[in-house]
């Protein structure tokens, strides 16, 4: 079971080495991983800490989602501003 305290989005890159993932809840919050497995392990530790650092500089931390979601999907193309 996952214990994740919000969402997550990890991406697959073009290189199928490294995942890339952050969470759509958790400003600020990104990582990278060799594997699904290895981004979800990295997130819940990882989320963790990012919390701990936002309390220690006085920042407000978000609610928890109750019910959160992991979404994997291809990495999103950016598109250049004209």
């Amino acid at each position: 079971m996952l214990d994740l305290k919000y969402s997550l989005v990890i991406e697959a890159t073009e290189d199928p080495n490294f995942f890339g993932f952050y969470s759509p809840e958790l400003e600020g919050f990104t990582g990278i991983g060799n594997s699904v497995e290895d981004c979800l392990y990295k997130a819940k530790w990882g989320m963790e800490e990012h919390i701990g650092l936002l309390k220690e500089k006085g920042l407000s931390v978000p609610k928890g989602n109750p019910t959160p979601t992991v979404v994997i999907q291809n990495e999103r193309k950016l598109t250049g501003v004209t």
